[in-house]
């Protein structure tokens, strides 16, 4: 029995064998804990600082899919690099969250950072969670991936709404449930205190602001984690290579962050195009679904699913760049007029 189809008792097929697995978490794991030591001194992050781990977070995963590429085959490490493409893109909407959030909890610079690693680190938990869950659910579940597509197609209506009325645009902290709740087991304070969650007030303990945005951040975790993961088991079945493709996104999120916090809101149209790919992966879900059902039934190709990715993120960019480039162009103009 070849590694490529291992397999454990009734257990999808992977190519993750209890000894990648173990190798492949250890690896997570340390380069969490080597974020959380960057980290222990509260500072800003310079554009070079956060241009070379941003270098480093994406060397790494190319580098792992050379070797599922070399390692399992073509179709394999196609699945694999489609997979970090679409976890990738739908991490920057992510980090447009985050940065939203840290505006409206006015979280200090000096620690930007460290509420993103905390959002980074739950997020990882989260999506292991998920996959497990999805995993489970393709093995006893017939519907399935009839399942997975819907949420993608419910998830894609809902964007490409909120697009269209700005609304991805608004954080109200006050609204937040999680905030509510908060507010309600136990008194915060109003100003940061360094990287302390709590600290003690007229003899209680009472939560600082870096509690509350930090809890802010793992709630949208799970928001994010209900579309991320069946979005990728949209293009490979392999729950090793759904969490290698998630994990590999996430880690490099706290630096890319400082690299792209000016282009974000250049970004305007990511919302669209996340829409299409998220519908066009659901699309591909449903004809999978039905494949199965009826022989006859087309289904997409994984390399074709690339394609479409990647030509739906170079059109969003590029015009998203042409938009704000205009709108720039048009402010500039009506300040020299008024001069």
């Amino acid at each position: 029995m070849t590694e490529l189809s291992y397999l454990s008792a009734a257990e999808l097929s992977t190519v993750g064998t209890p000894t990648l697995w173990a190798v492949t978490i250890a690896g997570v794991l340390a380069l969490l804990v080597l974020d959380f030591l960057v980290t222990r001194r509260p500072h800003e992050v310079s554009l070079k600082e956060a241009l070379g781990w941003s270098a480093f977070y994406v060397a790494l995963p190319l580098a792992f899919g050379a070797w599922v590429w070399s390692r399992y085959g073509s179709e394999l490490g196609v699945q694999y690099l489609t997979g970090y493409l679409v976890e990738k893109s739908l991490s920057v909407d992510n980090l447009f969250v985050f940065m939203l959030l840290l505006a409206a909890f006015a979280v200090p610079a000096v620690l930007a950072q460290r509420v993103l690693l905390y959002g980074i680190a739950g997020a990882l938990v989260l999506r292991a969670v998920f996959i497990a869950l999805g995993a489970a659910a393709l093995q006893n579940l017939d519907f399935a991936f009839l399942l997975f597509a819907i949420i993608l197609i419910a998830t894609a209506v809902k964007l490409l709404r909120d697009a269209l009325s700005g609304h991805e645009q608004e954080v109200d902290i006050n609204k937040m449930r999680s905030v509510k709740l908060l507010r309600k087991i136990m008194p915060v304070v109003e100003e940061y205190q360094g990287t302390r969650m709590t600290v003690r007030q007229h003899g209680r303990r009472a939560l600082t602001p870096l509690a509350l945005v930090v809890v802010a951040v793992l709630a949208t975790d799970v928001v994010f984690a209900v579309d991320s993961v069946p979005a990728v088991y949209g293009i490979t079945e392999d729950p090793y290579l759904v969490f290698a493709t998630n994990a590999f996104a996430l880690l490099g999120l706290r630096a890319l962050y400082f690299v792209l916090h000016a282009a974000l809101s250049r970004l305007v149209h990511l919302s669209y195009g996340l829409a299409v790919i998220l519908a066009f992966i659901g699309v591909k879900l449903g004809l999978h679904w039905a494949h199965g059902v009826w022989p006859g039934v087309p289904q997409i190709p994984t390399l074709a699913s690339l394609g479409v990715i990647i030509g739906v993120l170079v059109v969003v960019t590029l015009t998203s760049l042409r938009t704000t480039r205009n709108r720039e162009a048009g402010d500039a103009k009506v300040v020299a007029e008024r001069h």
